[in-house]
């Protein structure tokens, strides 16, 4: 049975537009409290607490109200962080011994749309049993405790100096980053006070830009998915490299002191590289988007490979079934379960950092060995109801090209999780043979639908 309210990576949408209006954040609140007081089965008296973390948007203020309300209502005491980075929450909630966790923000979306993400109390992301028993209580009439038991809210003033502490502890400790000079660009978001003291008090001089929020700008031509701000910072100023987050800080993009960007397949190799030489690597996890030069390399580590499905959150599901500690998407999710319990951007870069310490390289020389092989990616749009599927000219069509390709390369069909389309993906090592692959099956399938 399909979730109404909760994709893959909470409950998202347009501020105003439903499920993202004030009326229904409330109810949700006041949904995921009932639920957590079911569960929980606290001594009399005593109250599941919640920790409520959000980016820079201007509508944070309005749905964190909400939400602080429903919790309330349900009887859940509520500890408010303030603007801090996705992961802090995380930690936050595992460190304080609290029972959920909750992130009002939609990552490196514009500013007018928003979501509500949970944690569980280990930190990692909510599980879909309880996520189905919130959405099912969703669709009963919020009520409230009596006067005696209502919720509390208190705000915890030390949680950004709390996070930078432990942020700092995932660097090796006989390592500082001294002598280098970094451009950081924290995307106008959560990270936006805390990456800077990370750096610098890890020893490096920190050109910061994307620290200006006013509640309209995050993600707004910086971050991570606007790694060419970056780019023009690293080489105005004359920075050892950059690092760029998104708004809630994460993903990870890097550029090198030429201005080469660093999507997240290269620096998840760096990091995996690095380990496999300390022989302390049982394998690593990518997507179905991960380049296949990236499978190829790991497997020239003597490392195994798995993919996982596009998303952080399969991939994390992934590293917990195989027991594996290291994974990540192209898009620069890269989650080290050896230092955290979920991705994080600002923990990722410096992970990559003590990698490029540790063995003396820069980023070009470390990944030296990866090759990425040419891929071309194209959407075509679906008719409500056309099953790609079961269309036998689509298949011939992808069968051809894989046949084509042998083992230089690859095919991906797959559809959006959010959009009508289908995605046609071709990669190989011959970039025009790949492009006209690709073209071929798109156009198979758009004579399919008509």
């Amino acid at each position: 049975m399909g979730r109404k309210y909760f994709g893959t990576d909470g409950v998202r949408g347009r501020v105003g537009e439903a499920p993202i209006t004030p009326e229904f954040v409330m109810r949700l609140g006041y949904a995921a409290g009932v639920t957590l007081v079911a569960r929980e089965h606290l001594p009399h008296g005593e109250h599941p607490a919640v920790l409520i973390g959000k980016d820079t948007r201007i509508s944070g203020y309005m749905l964190e109200a909400a939400l602080e309300a429903g919790f309330a209502a349900a009887g859940v005491d509520v500890m408010l962080a303030g603007p801090v980075p996705t992961p802090a929450v995380a930690y936050l909630t595992r460190a304080l011994r609290l029972q959920a966790g909750v992130v009002i923000s939609a990552s490196h979306n514009p500013f007018y749309d928003n979501g509500i993400k949970f944690f569980s109390a280990g930190g990692a992301k909510l599980p879909d049993a309880v996520e189905a028993e919130i959405e099912t209580r969703l669709e009963e009439p919020m009520g409230c405790v009596d006067s005696a038991r209502l919720g509390r809210a208190r705000r915890i003033d030390d949680a950004a100096g709390r996070y930078i502490e432990f942020c700092k502890s995932t660097f090796p400790n006989e390592l500082d980053l001294r002598g280098l000079r970094i451009a950081l660009d924290c995307a106008h978001g959560a990270a936006y006070t805390i990456a800077p003291a990370v750096f610098h008090e890890l020893g490096a001089e920190v050109l910061a830009v994307g620290v200006e929020p006013n509640g309209l700008n995050i993600n707004d031509g910086v971050g991570a998915t606007r790694p060419e701000n970056l780019r023009a910072a690293v080489l105005a100023q004359g920075a050892d490299l950059g690092i760029a987050l998104d708004g809630d800080a994460d993903r990870l993009i890097m550029v090198d002191r030429k201005g080469e960007i660093y999507d997240g397949d290269k620096l998840l190799y760096v990091i995996a590289a690095a380990r496999a030489a300390e022989g302390r690597l049982e394998g690593v996890v990518g997507t179905l988007m991960s380049n296949l030069g990236f499978e190829h390399a790991v497997a020239r580590l003597g490392v195994p490979f798995e993919r996982a499905r596009v998303g952080d959150r399969y991939v994390l599901e992934m590293l917990h079934e195989r027991g594996w500690k290291l994974g990540g998407e192209n898009s620069g999710h890269i989650i080290c379960l050896d230092r955290h319990s979920t991705g994080d951007g600002i923990v990722s870069a410096l992970q990559v950092l003590a990698a490029l310490k540790q063995r003396g390289q820069s980023l070009a020389e470390a990944c030296a060995d990866l090759v990425f092989y040419p891929q071309r990616l194209i959407n075509v749009r679906l008719p409500a109801g056309f099953d790609w599927r079961a269309d036998r000219a689509i298949g011939a069509a992808a069968e051809a090209a894989e046949t084509a390709l042998g083992a230089r390369g690859r095919v991906l069909l797959r559809p959006s999780g959010t959009e009508p389309l289908l995605r046609v993906m071709v990669e190989g090592q011959d970039g025009a043979e790949v492009d006209t692959l690709a073209r071929s099956i798109a156009d198979t399938v758009k004579e399919a639908v008509g």
